[in-house]
């Protein structure tokens, strides 16, 4: 059975690190991306299991990557979990979960494994 395979975007390079080693010791496939654009060109070439999605980004902000997978027939069945430090900033859009800043190691991994079980919100909920 192949490691559930996860996107973390996150232009925070400390938050990213932090993110990408909890994920990976809890036996997770894990690529990274530093800004939306990136984001985008990696799900293009190989859409994974689930997104760890920062809303405050350079170049193309999360909500905007988030409304773009949600938009596409091939990524709109992949579960986001939402990483903010504000909680009016993850209200007024449809995602698996949502995970307020500061994030300890286990509330991440513990939220990546109820997310990859319960799936994507439907596109229409």
């Amino acid at each position: 059975m192949r490691a559930k395979r996860l996107l973390i975007v996150e232009d925070d390079d400390d938050l990213r690190r932090f993110f990408r080693m909890a994920l990976t010791v809890a036996g997770y496939d894990v690529q990274e991306a530093g800004d939306g654009v990136e984001a985008l060109r990696l799900v293009d070439n190989d859409p994974p299991d689930l997104v760890v999605l920062d809303l405050m980004l350079r170049a193309l902000d999360g909500i905007s990557v988030q409304q773009e997978l949600a938009s596409r027939a091939y990524t709109r069945h992949i579960p986001i979990v939402v990483v903010t430090g504000s909680a009016l900033e993850a209200t007024g859009f449809n995602v698996a979960c949502v995970l307020r800043k500061p994030v300890l190691p286990e509330e991440l991994i513990k939220t990546v494994a109820t997310c990859l079980l319960t799936g994507a919100p439907s596109a229409g909920a």
